[in-house]
Order: C-alpha cells, then structure tokens, then sequence
C-alpha cells in the first residue's frame, strides 16, 4: 500500500515522453521540400497542461501534469540519389511537475533533465528532386510524396531504480509516409506512420520494493496526421492541425495491461511569421488540445519557435 501512489504515477509519466513528444506532435509542412544545402537552427519553448485519463488502469483521481520543455534543432537538406532529402535532430530539456489522488492520498512528483534525443530522416520519392537555389525558384509544388523514419534513442535522464523518469531507456522508431499537395496558395498534407518500440530491460528494479530486474514493453502505435495551411505571403502561413493515434498497450515482465490502450487525438493551430526585416527569421506559434483521449493526457499545448536559416555551400 506504501507504494500504491508512486506505481500510479509511474503509469502516467512512463507514457509522457513517447505520447506527448511524438505520438501526439503536430507538424505542418514537414514534407515541403526546400534548396539543398539548406540549413536552420530552432529554439522552441513550449508549455503542456492537463489532466490525465488512466481507463481505470489504476485507482487514482484528479490526475494531471504540466511540463515545460525547451528544444533545441538542426535541420539541413541534402541530395540522396537526385532526390530531395533532409535531417533533423533536435535534443530537449524538461521540467515537470505531477498530481495525482490515489486511495486518499495526495502525491506529487517534481522531474526535470534531459529528455530522448530525436533524429529524422525524410527523403522525397515524388514531385520533388534536389534542386539548388537558381532552380528552386523555377520550381512549382504540385504532389509530393516521401517517407522518413525517425528514431529516439535511449538518451534521456533515467534511473531505473526510481519509478518516475523523463527517459524511458528503450529504442523507438517510426517510419512514415507522407503526402503533400498544393494548390496555389492552398497545401494540404497528410502523415500515416507506426511507432515500434523496443523492450525496456530495466524497469523500475534493484530497489526497497523490487530487488530483482523487471521488463517493459509497449505494443506499436498507428499515428495520423492531417494539415491544411494557407501562404498569405512569402514565409507568412497558417494552418489547422489535426491527428490520431491507436495502440500501444504496455506489458510488465510479459503480463499486459489491456486498459492502457491508447485510442486518442488532437487539433490544433500553426502560424509562421517573418521576423521583420530579417530574410533569415522567422517565429513560429502553435497551440493544440486533446479532441478525444481515451488512455493518456488531456493536454492543452502552447509553443512558441525562433528559426534561423541560411544556404550552405553551393554544388
């Protein structure tokens, strides 16, 4: 019974990393290709608030979180056998703090650190070749087509004698296909992918409660993702985000929790805007909230972007 309050709030943070991070991210564009050897650097700052919905996984009440997480990226463009293709890696930091009641007992928890690193790779198979900059400019965007995979190591702050940690000490990959269309002012973009995770081999183990190693592991997550922007401008655009996601019900040394399945989805807003009198900045600002949750957070997310980019070396 001493334990009851921290196992329930283990099942609340263990699913944050990889349900807020990136089966629930939002991101419009990421398929519109760009010059290669083009390069940008992104500072994001964003602040997550919400319950949490347990399905009866636990017997716990009045669940929620808020985290405040700063992410630094890189992105650059390249050519892969004459088609467009880019890179991305991004490495963040988060602080958080989390409620919960469970059997009448008030319990928080404070965590801050270094979240999983995430590292992209994008490549366009349709309607988009490398092109430099004097040919990017001829260029007019009809149907894309690409597939990307990105992968999350096990880099995040971790201890798997404690029950609470912003890393989740395991493999994820995603692979996906994307898809973008344009007409005139108008792009509409769509995302089909899976999250696979591999098993984490040392979960909550060698402490007061459990002296041997435990293992968990988590099924795949089917995600969709749906965007339709508009360009009122060069580098000034907005757009309505939408997505969903199925699966991911979580196992402990082989025995499955059916109540942790995830069947969730969000809607939000991107707009992207110029710095002013810079041809190399831009902020972008974004705000998303649960549409339906059935396992998970019930989260309301708002971010702000500074992007700086530039044209690398010349072919």
């Amino acid at each position: 019974m001493r334990i009851a309050p921290k196992l329930a709030l283990c099942v609340l943070i263990l699913a944050w990393p990889v349900g807020l991070t990136q089966a629930q991210n939002l991101a419009p564009r990421a398929y519109v290709i760009t010059p290669i050897h083009t390069n940008a650097l992104t500072l994001t700052y964003s602040f997550t608030n919400g319950s949490i919905f347990l399905n009866g996984a636990v017997p716990a009440t009045n669940t929620s979180g808020q985290t405040y997480t700063s992410v630094f990226a890189y992105f650059h463009t390249l050519s892969v056998f004459g088609r467009s293709a880019n890179v991305t890696a991004s490495l963040p930091y988060g602080v958080g703090n989390f409620q919960g009641t469970i059997m009448s007992s008030e319990t928080t928890v404070h965590r801050s650190g270094m979240v999983g690193v995430a590292i992209r790779f994008s490549v366009n198979l349709l309607g988009g070749p490398a092109m430099d900059l004097k040919h990017f400019r001829e260029w007019r965007q009809k149907t894309i087509l690409g597939v990307s995979l990105s992968v999350i190591p096990p880099t995040g702050q971790y201890d798997p004698s404690k029950l609470i940690n912003l890393g989740v000490n395991r493999w994820a990959f995603k692979p996906e296909l994307g898809y973008s269309r344009r007409w005139h002012s108008w792009l509409l973009d769509g995302y089909a992918g899976v999250w696979l995770f591999t098993k984490n081999p040392d979960y909550f183990s060698r402490n007061q409660f459990f002296t041997g190693t435990n293992t968990q592991s988590q099924r795949p997550i089917a995600s969709f993702e749906g965007h339709l922007s508009y360009d009122f401008k060069r580098r000034l655009w907005a757009s309505l985000d939408s997505n969903l996601w199925v699966g991911g019900r979580t196992s402990i040394n082989g025995v499955e929790n059916t109540k942790t399945l995830q069947e969730n989805s969000r809607i939000g807003t991107t707009l992207s805007v110029p710095v002013p009198k810079s041809k190399h900045q831009s902020l972008k600002f974004s705000y998303s909230r649960g549409a339906y949750v059935r396992f998970g957070g019930d989260f309301q997310v708002t971010s702000v972007a500074w992007q700086y980019t530039w044209l690398g070396r010349p072919n």
